[in-house]
């Protein structure tokens, strides 16, 4: 009987603690779910705010620029559009004039700046950028030691099977982000590991080992020393060019020593390739032409190098097309006819042609987007390594 009344206090005490605590807490709001891809792919978004006046969806990749949403007696705004071209789109609320993410969608764009919310609208048969009943293989971040003693971080991916034979080593893909992108942007945004995953199963390209590296030293530095970060370059300007230098310095001084000692890489230059969108397209063939003696394959997305700088800085590539054509396995250069970058992008191809400097080149239609950039990473993903 003593143990009983024992028990029965502390089921009492227990009681009374979560009668507390339930008290104690505010009151939850509807559960809600956002978005929800329906099967004819229409999209419906929700966004609990029942004291906003407005409330609007902003997804212009998808046709649903500032779109107003309507808002029901518990206060849920919703709506409902599309259907919606299978992708992956990223969108944000605006609420009362405020951007703001999603809070019932736990995936995000990393960025420096806002971070939108992601959605994939699946294929009715499942796209290249899509989880499939494949191998798999890992992605692992990193830490290395980067420029002025600060620590850096890259994501890294491993092909199916990198863990099942200890002596097999692999080559190496580099892959740099755009401007306000971070190191998991090719990995969270484009999706890198399905599409490598998806192509290695179908035999379209050679296992590899992928690096993402972080492009901003600079916001590195600053972040390091608890400092604000600083503003972007223009592009193209001399000090764009003096932290593009340090990111190329970084890269081939830390970041490729660091993975070669980590991981089972082949070493050399034929088996290591280098590619980017936008800044990081920029920071690629800079970083390429600077070291034609690490990378055999670039892999430029929406970017280019004006004439002036081939011309100069670049005079012994571009004035000796025999010879770099015989060093470079691949220069590919793509970019979509409504990228703002075509402009820059068109004469960059036209003066490779009158160089007669090898090249392979896709013209899509679209803008500045990971849309494109997937397709982009797809096809220069099997051609790679070949």
């Amino acid at each position: 009987m003593k143990r009983f009344r024992i028990l029965k206090g502390l089921f009492t005490l227990a009681a009374a603690c979560i009668s507390y605590f339930a008290l104690s807490q505010p009151p939850r709001g509807p559960f809600v779910v956002s978005p929800k891809v329906l099967p004819d792919k229409k999209v419906t978004f929700s966004y609990l705010a029942p004291l906003a006046r407005e409330v609007k969806l902003s997804g212009g990749l998808f046709g649903a620029s500032n779109v107003p949403m309507v808002k029901d007696s518990i206060g849920i705004w919703s709506v409902t559009v599309g259907p919606v071209r299978p992708d992956i789109y990223s969108y944000n609320f605006v609420v009362d004039g405020v951007n703001v993410m999603d809070p019932a969608n736990e995936d995000f764009s990393p960025n420096e700046r806002f971070k939108s919310s992601l959605f994939e609208v699946p294929g009715f048969t499942p796209t290249i950028s899509s989880v499939r009943d494949v191998p798999h293989g890992s992605v692992n971040y990193e830490y290395y030691r980067s420029v002025e003693g600060t620590i850096g971080t890259v994501v890294v991916y491993t092909p199916p099977g990198y863990d099942n034979d200890p002596a097999k080593k692999y080559p190496v893909f580099y892959l740099i982000s755009g401007t306000t992108d971070t190191e998991e942007s090719f990995f969270k945004v484009a999706h890198t590991n399905f599409i490598l995953d998806n192509l290695i199963a179908e035999g379209k390209a050679k296992p590899m080992i992928v690096v993402m590296p972080y492009g901003n030293m600079e916001a590195r530095i600053a972040e390091n020393k608890g400092e604000p970060k600083p503003a972007d370059p223009i592009r193209d300007s001399p000090d764009g060019i003096v932290r593009m230098r340090r990111f190329s310095d970084d890269l081939t001084k830390n970041v490729i020593p660091f993975v070669d000692k980590t991981y089972r890489t082949v070493a050399n230059r034929d088996s290591r390739a280098i590619g980017g969108f936008s800044r990081g397209g920029g920071q690629t063939l800079r970083t390429s032409f600077w070291n034609i003696d690490k990378f055999s394959w670039i892999c430029a997305y929406a970017a280019n190098l004006p004439t002036s700088e081939l011309d100069g800085t670049y005079s012994a590539i571009t004035s000796n097309a025999e010879n770099t054509n015989k060093q470079l396995k691949l220069l590919w250069v793509s970019v979509g006819n409504e990228d703002f970058m075509y402009q820059d992008v068109a004469p960059f191809l036209n003066y490779l042609t009158a160089k007669k400097i090898n090249y392979k080149s896709l013209i899509t239609g679209g803008g500045h987007t990971w849309i494109n950039v997937r397709s982009y990473l797809t096809e220069t993903a099997q051609l790679l390594f070949r």
